[in-house]
């Protein structure tokens, strides 16, 4: 294999005179190029939007783990529903959220860093070719101040006001050099330090597109979680049909919210459970197929009132239909499953379930 022998010792040659500056920056030794505060300001943002998006891609991943589920033989369907749309939401995620954050790192990310380390660089040649101009123009007026002595003439060889003049002018050559070499460095380096300082200004859309994949990435997960709870609803009226209650017309419909009701308990509400009358005048036996709601008389006490948190629809005429931030009275029956209760509403009465309430102390 043929080598470029003068190229890779001007290369190295390069590198060697970078290392010295940069050495020499650290300790104090030699001069820096200082970058204005803005500039400062916009290398700062990109090391932290690198670094932020890096964080979030990491815990995202983690996040989006597929975790085991027990499958019940009861509830294998339920089971395939429910990974079916997590299956949907992890893959809406990578698309949406995911990928735009790998294509910032393995693409923009390393074009700034590309442009970085040239610019790192460019400021090094730059500081080496200052250093270089100092010391040139020092020698130069130190050996035009031993040229400016009158020579002693009486001396057969004047050799050091010869090696002076000879001096002077070598200095001389090597500070025009100098000062060449400086203005085509500053040249590279500003041109470097735009081309630099576009990327970095161009972060502020990368900020506007992280911030709208998180919005397409929180509305896929309520659009996953609201699944899940129509699913679980669905397997929960499912098995609650199948048990032979007394309400057999319960668990009719799949009509349900859009989103489902995640309200923690306040300090006024109480645990979702009402105290059972007794006896209940007209009240059927289990054994009828229906009820007739209008002939069921609430009892004498235990009822309470209760605010309404979510919209429902009623599933069929069993059932009450409810509006949000609306009050009802509410109590329980006999044998009915506990995650319902009898809602009235004026003279309108039905079956309401718990979780749509926040009951009243």
């Amino acid at each position: 294999m043929d080598f470029n022998m003068k190229k890779l010792a001007s290369d190295a040659g390069i590198f060697f005179t970078r290392a010295v500056q940069f050495t020499e920056e650290k300790f104090g030794q030699a001069e820096k190029t200082e970058l204005d505060a803005h500039f400062e300001n916009l290398l700062a943002r990109a090391d932290s939007t690198k670094n932020w998006t890096e964080k979030i891609l990491r815990q995202t991943e983690v996040l989006l783990q597929p975790n085991p589920r027990k499958t019940l033989i009861k509830v294998a369907e339920a089971e395939k529903r429910l990974g079916a749309a997590e299956r949907d939401f992890i893959h809406t995620a990578s698309i949406n959220f995911l990928t735009p954050l790998r294509n910032f790192l393995e693409g923009d990310w390393k074009t700034i860093s590309k442009e970085r380390r040239l610019l790192q660089n460019r400021r090094l040649d730059l500081d080496a070719c200052k250093a270089r101009l100092k010391k040139a123009k020092a020698a130069e007026a130190k050996a035009t101040c031993e040229g400016d002595t009158v020579p002693d003439f009486q001396e057969t060889r004047p050799r050091n006001y010869i090696l002076s003049a000879s001096a002077s002018a070598l200095w001389n050559d090597e500070v025009d050099k100098s000062e060449q070499e400086l203005r085509v460095a500053q040249t590279e380096f500003d041109r470097q330090a735009e081309v630099t300082r576009l990327l970095l200004e161009g972060i502020s859309s990368t900020h506007v597109n992280h911030l709208r994949c998180l919005h397409e990435f929180v509305e896929s997960q309520t659009t996953y979680y609201a699944q899940c709870y129509r699913h679980m609803l669905d397997l929960q009226k499912q098995l609650g049909s199948s048990q032979g209650t007394l309400f057999p017309g319960t668990f009719v419909g799949t009509t349900e919210p859009a989103s489902p009701p995640l309200s923690s308990t306040s300090p006024t509400t109480t645990a979702a459970t009402m105290p059972v009358e007794p006896s209940v005048a007209g009240l059927a036996p289990p054994g009828e197929a229906a009820l007739c709601l209008e002939e069921v008389a609430p009892p004498a006490s235990g009822t309470r009132k209760a605010r309404v948190l979510y919209d429902y629809e009623a599933a069929d005429s069993s059932e009450l239909a409810l509006l949000a931030d609306e009050l009802i009275t509410v109590y329980s029956l006999p044998g009915m499953d506990p995650d319902w209760l009898i809602g009235e509403r004026g003279n309108k009465k039905g079956k309401v379930p718990v979780t749509y309430l926040e009951l009243l102390s």
